[in-house]
């Protein structure tokens, strides 16, 4: 049995497909994303469901030396903590009150 559902490699294919992915990856690692393995996981897990063959096993853990999947990975956004300012304080060259 897959350590995920089918329907998990699929999405992760498509997102490292995606050109925000691409983009991403290249500007990070300095070279476009290999996604063949998704689709090469999503082929055995179907593989797997229509006849349960040995051959069509699908590697388990993600993938070496690229993290989470995405759906693991996702978060929330949050504001900041701090309002950024334009400029520095009119007073900034004074020095501090003990």
């Amino acid at each position: 049995q897959p350590p995920r559902a089918c329907e998990d490699y699929w999405w992760e294919w498509k997102h490292c497909r995606g050109l925000r992915h691409a983009f991403h990856h290249y500007y990070a690692h300095g070279a476009l994303p290999s996604c063949g393995r998704w689709r090469e996981d999503y082929e055995a897990c179907r593989a797997w469901e229509r006849g349960g063959a040995a051959s069509a096993q699908v590697p388990r853990g993600d993938r070496p030396g690229g993290g989470p999947g995405i759906q693991e990975s996702r978060g929330q956004k949050y504001a900041p903590v701090w309002r950024l300012r334009k400029s520095p304080p009119p007073d900034w060259y004074l020095p501090l009150d003990q």
